[in-house]
């Protein structure tokens, strides 16, 4: 039986903006999305002619509505393989996070199937497919540093910020995308972020100005209604982060340091009253 490893990244938003709400439903966005190295290990082999799928993460959906399921249903019936596989995924990044983890799985899992199978699709190919499963999914296909624009599918690969020093702390509470964008209310913010000044920052590899001109705007609704995101941020500032922010629609919080030391003292402080504490690196 054949078998293939394939590794799925997380991302944070080095900001985020809504610029309108659509007559879908949806709403149009204007974002920066940049990978980080904390991921799942995904493992996927041959298996008779069903899908099953393990992890080690309890609160992991196991059936048809993981996307991990639903990326190798549209790849075997689009291309008419009836192939079953076993997928193993090593949960590491936290679930409902604002990190991408089931986006991030999906496009592994895609990019892994097209291996297994030998479809030889392009990366272009691939992410119009994600895009089926979900907004985020094409994103986590291209990774590296990106403008994300329309409901997050318009992407344009910018100049990689990588390598850059960043703290992750997850609270366990759960925020529902869907109650943030239904509760926001575009025309009462007051700050958006400047996207096209943090690109070129980004491209002059300026960390400083971007840490500390980050903004999301979904903030508005989810610090309101869980003030620990803000107590996080604080914290973070205090412990000497160049600048803190919700990712996507949270809970999780982020803080690029330039400081090692600081970055693991305020790790340690954290561990204290925060379930999920990570020192990762932007890639």
């Amino acid at each position: 039986m054949k078998k293939i490893e394939v590794k799925a990244h997380a991302k944070i938003n080095l900001s985020l903006d809504v610029l309108r709400r659509r007559e879908d439903g949806y709403h149009e966005v204007r974002m920066i999305m940049q990978q980080i190295d904390l991921k799942d290990i995904i493992q996927i082999e041959e298996y008779s002619n069903d899908v099953i799928i393990e992890t080690n993460e309890r609160m992991l959906p196991t059936d048809s509505t993981n996307l991990v399921y639903k990326a190798w249903n549209i790849l075997s019936k689009r291309f008419n393989i009836n192939k079953g596989v076993k997928i193993k995924i090593e949960k590491n990044i936290p679930i409902a996070a604002g990190l991408a983890g089931g986006s991030a799985d999906a496009a592994a899992v895609l990019k892994g199937l097209n291996e297994l199978w030998n479809l030889n699709l392009k990366e272009k190919e691939l992410m119009d497919i994600g895009l089926e499963i979900g907004a985020d999914v094409p994103y986590c296909i291209m990774g590296g540093t990106a403008l994300a624009e329309g409901i997050g599918e318009k992407l344009t690969r910018l100049k990689s910020f990588k390598n850059k020093l960043v703290l992750i702390a997850k609270p366990s509470i759960q925020v529902s995308t869907a109650y943030v964008y239904k509760n926001l209310k575009i025309e009462d913010v007051k700050e958006h972020p400047d996207i096209d000044n943090l690109i070129k920052n980004i491209e002059l590899d300026n960390v400083n100005f971007v840490a500390k001109n980050m903004i999301n705007v979904l903030e508005t609704v989810t610090i309101n209604k869980y003030p620990i995101i803000q107590k996080i941020k604080d914290h973070m500032i205090k412990c000497n982060a160049l600048g803190s922010l919700m990712s996507g629609s949270g809970p999780t919080v982020f803080g690029i340091f330039d400081n090692t030391d600081d970055i693991i003292k305020c790790k340690e402080e954290l561990k204290t009253w925060i379930d999920r504490v990570h020192i990762v690196r932007t890639i």
